[in-house]
């Protein structure tokens, strides 16, 4: 199977089982828009839940926050995006389609379509960000669709600071959505023009080891959150950004690569942004106890949602001998569970099972399949990436135990329904 085999079928089968749907398909379609169904919102939710759950709950010296989506256009003036959040652009001078000037291989694949003939502008610079307008009377107020979620968090630095017991070293953590008018969006929903991200900034004393210290450490720390979620070590690696290549905000920034279909691609930053944010926006801290004031500097974590969870399928889709299974961490899987009769014909064998699945329902999401044969509904729920099924037999009549077939191993073992939630729970904890 060759990568891009891989990547069609990873496609069929995201649209095929509810993850991922072309966005308002009905009417065509609009590129770079995608919209999730009922199993990819939970697997999105999933990665977020975790991913909060790590940044925040497990943290002491981290607050979250959830700011507008759409702010004061001085933000994004202050902030340098106006002028420097751009890609450069080239247009074919046959067809004037315009790419990326760093997109070769989509420049080469056009060419061929003009019998490998290529006649091109010079690069030039395309902002990114989404313009707006507001008010009910012209002329409008022209806004910006926010083009990252980063700025939510400096502009309310401030407030976060006076509201809260913070002291530095401290990190605010955000997720949701961001737009950027994108030149080619494409490979599936890796670069899109609505998209959504999990930032953690966090802010430390202007001094250059804490700095290279707490860079190495979220490092660490960013990487190895993606490998205890099943992400196979060795499809992951960073790439250090050129001097020349770095976002305008950068000191230094490194991306977490993934191996994927179409390449190794990043889908999480690590940036030392210095104190360019907060200077700009004119921002500085107080410490209580001493006194002292000045403008801290920012170690970023900035990660994307829809990439990881693109990630996560490929990084979990198999194809054994007679099935095709998604090994999803339990964590991640949009059903921890199947709940099944082993016939559906027979009442005492449903009403058994719609007991044992009312039980588990509220502390598991879980799922109920009387469909076909028991068989079907294994490699059915395998594809979606259930980690274990439930099966009532006449057994179970007689002992008040169940069946639970693993998905990874197709073993099975019996288990007592009274101890079946507590089962559940120590293995995905």
């Amino acid at each position: 199977m060759t990568r891009m085999d891989l990547m069609e079928k990873i496609v069929s089968l995201c649209k095929r089982r509810g993850f991922i749907y072309p966005g308002s398909e009905i009417y065509g379609g609009l590129t770079g828009f995608w919209d999730y169904g009922p199993l990819g919102t939970e697997l999105k939710r999933n990665i977020k839940q975790e991913w909060w759950k790590s940044m925040v709950y497990e943290r002491e010296d981290s607050v979250g926050l959830d700011a507008a989506i759409i702010m004061n256009p001085l933000v994004w003036e202050k902030s340098g995006h106006t002028k420097a959040f751009s890609d450069p652009l080239v247009e074919c001078k046959l067809c004037h389609k315009r790419f990326r000037a760093d997109e070769q291989e989509e420049i080469k694949n056009h060419e061929k379509d003009h019998q490998g003939k290529g006649e091109w502008t010079e690069p030039k610079k395309f902002n990114l960000l989404t313009e707006v307008y507001l008010g009910a009377t012209e002329p409008k107020q022209k806004a910006y669709l926010r083009g990252e979620i980063t700025q939510g968090v400096f502009v309310n630095f401030q407030n976060v600071v006076s509201s809260t017991r913070v002291k530095i070293p401290f990190g605010i953590a955000q997720i949701g959505k961001a737009f950027r008018n994108e030149i080619t969006p494409g490979d599936f929903t890796f670069r899109s023009r609505e998209f959504e991200q999990m930032e953690l900034e966090y802010f430390i004393k202007p001094e250059e080891k804490e700095g290279e210290k707490m860079f190495a450490y979220w490092k660490e720390e960013r990487i190895n959150w993606y490998v205890n979620l099943g992400i196979r070590k060795e499809k992951l690696r960073f790439r250090e950004h050129a001097a020349d290549e770095r976002a305008h905000y950068a000191k230094k920034a490194e991306d977490i690569e993934y191996e994927s279909p179409f390449g190794w691609k990043e889908f999480e930053g690590i940036h030392h942004r210095g104190d360019f944010d907060l200077s700009n926006h004119g921002l500085k801290y107080q410490d209580l106890e001493t006194g002292e004031m000045y403008t801290p500097w920012v170690i970023e974590t900035s990660g994307g949602v829809d990439r990881a969870a693109l990630f996560f399928l490929i990084d979990a889709y198999r194809e054994e001998e007679k099935r095709v299974v998604l090994k999803l961490h339990p964590k991640l899987a949009p059903y921890k569970a199947a709940v099944f009769p082993l016939l559906a014909n027979k009442p005492e064998l449903t009403t058994k099972a719609r007991l044992v699945f009312d039980m588990l329902r509220p502390v598991l999401r879980t799922a109920w399949d009387d469909r076909g044969n028991i068989g079907k509904r294994y490699f059915s729920q395998d594809e979606i990436g259930t980690p274990w099924c439930v099966t009532i037999d006449f057994q179970t009549l007689e002992d008040n135990t169940v069946t639970v077939r693993d998905r990874d191993t197709t073993k099975q073992e019996r288990v007592k329904i009274d101890k079946l939630t507590e089962w559940f729970l120590k293995i995905i904890n």
